[in-house]
């Protein structure tokens, strides 16, 4: 496992964490409802409108993966602009992914991350093209909850050394957030069993996600998230590396 496919593997289950922090995963009911104009019963009620939704989701998934995926265009082409300083960019940026790492774990609160910045939509643009309207926003939004795991993958994506690695690592962190969003679409009922059972480790959420950070701040701090793809190719059983 290279360094560009470790990244990639941190960007994905960054999408993760993000889906399932505090306040995204309880709101995913309401979006998914938001979206297709139905209640949780009508969606299990037949294929056609469970399909219906999963349409709905899938234009709603383009629209904030096409925020991401420009967000990390943008990251990359500032790092690219600064290739001259890479070494002293990715110590800034891990010092930067670190205090991410402890705004999540509740030990720094600096104001401009407290502050949310929503775009409220009281209604939803009509058809599939509106789905994806919603997407974009909700994309576009940034809020404690998300902003900061965000952040951390553009700093990232700022350090990396090519327009489409950057670009790679948003995406795959959008596909993160799609691809639970999307099987809750397909299953809302068994979602909302299992959010039950998963409401009190919520909390948790965030510790993760912020020892993640922090645990990827100092990597890149100290210049050593090359000895780490170094050490997960050596524990990778061959079979595996065949394929990667």
């Amino acid at each position: 496992m290279n360094e560009p496919q470790v990244s990639l593997a941190v960007a994905f289950s960054a999408g993760v964490l993000s889906f399932l922090s505090p306040c995204v995963l309880p709101l995913i009911p309401s979006y998914v409802g938001f979206l297709t104009g139905m209640s949780a019963d009508e969606l299990q009620e037949g294929g056609a409108r469970r399909a219906t939704a999963v349409l709905h989701g899938l234009w709603f998934v383009a629209g904030f993966s096409l925020v991401f995926v420009l967000l990390g265009a943008a990251a990359s082409a500032l790092g690219s602009l600064l290739r001259d300083y890479q070494h002293w960019l990715g110590r800034i940026g891990g010092v930067l992914i670190i205090l991410f790492g402890l705004y999540l774990l509740g030990i720094v609160r600096p104001a401009f991350l407290m502050r949310e910045r929503r775009i409220q939509l009281s209604r939803k643009p009509l058809g599939y093209f509106g789905s994806g309207v919603v997407g974009f926003t909700f994309g576009a939004a940034w809020t404690p909850c998300i902003g900061p795991i965000l952040g951390g993958i553009l700093t990232l994506a700022a350090t990396s050394h090519a327009l489409g690695e950057g670009m790679a690592l948003l995406a795959v962190y959008a596909l993160g957030l799609a691809v639970p969003f999307l099987l809750t679409a397909v299953a809302l009922d068994r979602f909302l069993v299992w959010f039950q059972k998963f409401r009190p480790y919520l909390v948790w959420v965030d510790r993760v996600a912020g020892v993640m950070l922090i645990l990827l701040g100092i990597l890149l701090v100290t210049d050593r998230f090359t000895l780490l793809a170094g050490y997960l190719q050596g524990v990778t059983p061959e079979f595996l590396r065949r394929r990667l």
